[in-house]
């Protein structure tokens, strides 16, 4: 035990050793701690205090704590972190030692948090996005234009938009390392909270403190239908003229924020006009599918059916009461630690989401077999 209080106490201290410098490096005055971000006061007081208190709670400690948690046992943590289960159960052990806790009990067989385990976990996941910004800070300040940079945004936003921002950042930057995953909107504000994800686009502003959220884009919402639907390319005064059509739409889960059937819903019910019926399908481009083959009407945003309108396979409706949108917002953790890289796609992304989505010319619209066929439609 005393070689490993050893160990960490070496650790602790070239830690903290790297962190006063990087402190005089941000701060020549040497007037105040609080002039450094928030991510550098924590590492940096975390760091005093384990190297004057032998503590073992240490980032490596806490984020074996979280992959045992996330990953369900010891022996998926083993896996994912690539250690034998003896060791991870050992970092545990010793974590549950310096606490005086339990963080983890048996349940039928299953491994769960305790009370005081599920009392850590927003501490060790800020103290470890902690440490990955202090690590990101300092590999900064000799590489201002590289690194890894890492985008979660959710599914129906990871379109030709998105495409388009991430062709144009990777040919300006090419030594940036950047990454994409896709969530829900939930698990966008997740990935961005625990630091496994930089910058996170979104539905709707996320409430929690810790986050930082922009709108980028607020996004009007039409009615879409196929081609040769008989309301295809005309206006109706009133959205209850459609309570009759069968609608399609993202099924209700928690947590996903896109145009889910509860927009359909609501639509129709502030309006006194009840339910309507309606397909769940959990997919944007199969029910684009669908509305192209006449199955249903969808309620989806002019981004998402730029391609099939410009081509003619999709058709819109427009309604007179309908005002739908929905916002766009541009995630980060508050007071994380952001390299230069990450900056510059933050700009990226505020300057093309606030330029026009397509073209929409009157040329480009007459050229369309479908607005051929409305229109003379219109003339018969």
């Amino acid at each position: 035990m005393k070689a490993l209080g050893r160990s960490c106490n070496a650790r602790n201290a070239l830690a903290l050793s790297n962190w006063l410098v990087m402190a005089r490096l941000h701060c020549p005055s040497q007037r105040a701690l609080g002039a450094l971000p928030s991510s550098a006061k924590f590492v940096i007081l975390s760091d005093i205090i384990s190297f004057l208190h032998e503590v073992a709670m240490d980032s490596d400690a806490l984020n074996t704590f979280l992959a045992v948690h996330r990953r369900g046992g010891i022996s998926h943590a083993a896996k994912f972190l690539h250690r034998s289960q003896p060791a991870i159960s050992r970092r545990i052990a010793l974590l549950e030692q310096e606490l005086g806790v339990p963080l983890f009990e048996r349940v039928a067989g299953r491994t769960r948090l305790s009370d005081a385990g599920r009392v850590l976990i927003p501490y060790a996941e800020r103290a470890v996005a902690a440490a990955q910004d202090a690590e990101q800070a300092i590999r900064a300040l000799t590489k201002q234009n590289a690194g890894p940079v890492s985008l979660a945004v959710t599914g129906t936003l990871a379109d030709s938009r998105l495409s388009t921002i991430m062709k144009r950042f990777a040919k300006e930057h090419p030594a940036v390392v950047l990454s994409l995953r896709t969530a829900t909107s939930a698990e966008v504000s997740d990935l961005i909270r625990r630091g496994e994800a930089t910058i996170g686009l979104r539905y709707n502003a996320d409430g929690s403190g810790d986050l930082a959220c922009q709108q980028v884009l607020r996004e009007s919402l039409q009615v879409v239908c196929a081609p040769d639907h008989p309301r295809a390319g005309q206006r109706v005064k009133r959205l209850a003229e459609l309570g009759g059509e069968r609608w399609i739409a993202f099924p209700e889960i928690r947590g996903r924020r896109e145009i889910a059937a509860a927009h359909v819903f609501a639509l129709f019910l502030t309006r006194g006009l009840g339910e309507v019926e309606w397909t769940a399908v959990d997919s944007l481009t199969a029910q684009k599918r669908l509305v192209e083959s006449g199955f249903g009407l969808a309620l989806l945003a002019k981004s998402h059916v730029a391609e099939e309108l410009r081509a003619g396979s999709i058709a819109t409706v427009a309604v007179g009461d309908l005002d739908a949108h929905q916002d766009i917002i541009l995630v980060t953790r508050r007071g994380a630690f952001l390299s230069a890289a990450a900056e510059r796609l933050l700009e990226t992304i505020r300057r093309n989401y606030a330029g026009p989505i397509v073209s929409t010319t009157r040329e480009g619209r007459r050229r369309t077999p479908a607005r051929k066929a409305i229109a003379r439609r219109r003339v018969d």
